[in-house]
């Protein structure tokens, strides 16, 4: 990637991440992404392609929680099968949640960033069947999905989970839940499948 599209995806990540900080509620938060999704040129919506929006599961405060991080030493690595190639996490703590332990991950990259990607059994027949991300910090998803509330408790809000990008063209590769970040559950909140 060079040039205008370089400075094109940085501007992505940067309305990304402002949507996430300034977005007044959920319904403007969904509002200001259908937006970006319909308008950017870096959107992982293919070009060409008629956008209707996204869908979601109705808003729940069932599956909002805060939760204790518990410290759980540990790697990862995940194969991208593509340009990036092997990527490496190290584990930030285990997350007890109501719904199954997750694993949240720290990139182990340049800059860094956390990562938390879930797969649930909705995943297939309701949402994306790789799984969905509740943050991945490195593409702005600051604070609404997991919110640091002290170095030992976190709010989850599941309500923002979200779909890879390769969840809307196949152009994309995404690293997707390790099994470990499997729930056995249904987690009937945040993006729906988009196909």
């Amino acid at each position: 990637m060079v040039g205008v599209q370089a400075l094109e995806l940085a501007d992505y990540r940067a309305a990304v991440a402002r949507i996430y900080l300034t977005a007044t509620d959920l319904a403007d938060f969904r509002a200001q992404r259908d937006k970006l999704f319909a308008n950017h040129p870096q959107s992982p919506i293919p070009r060409g392609t008629a956008f209707e929006g996204i869908n979601y599961f109705p808003p729940t405060d069932e599956f909002i929680a805060d939760v204790d991080l518990r410290d759980a030493p540990g790697e990862i690595e995940i194969n991208t099968d593509g340009p990036d190639g092997v990527v490496r996490y190290t584990r930030a703590g285990i997350l007890d949640t109501p719904w199954g332990e997750l694993s949240l991950w720290w990139l182990a990259a340049y800059g860094g960033g956390l990562f938390l990607p879930v797969r649930d059994t909705t995943c297939g027949p309701e949402s994306y069947g790789g799984g969905r991300y509740l943050t991945d910090t490195v593409k702005g998803t600051h604070g609404r999905g997991v919110e640091m509330l002290s170095p030992t408790r976190v709010r989850l809000d599941f309500n923002y989970l979200y779909n890879p990008s390769c969840a809307y063209d196949d152009q994309w590769l995404c690293p997707l839940a390790p099994p470990e970040n499997r729930l056995a559950v249904p987690v009937r909140a945040g993006e729906l499948k988009y196909h």
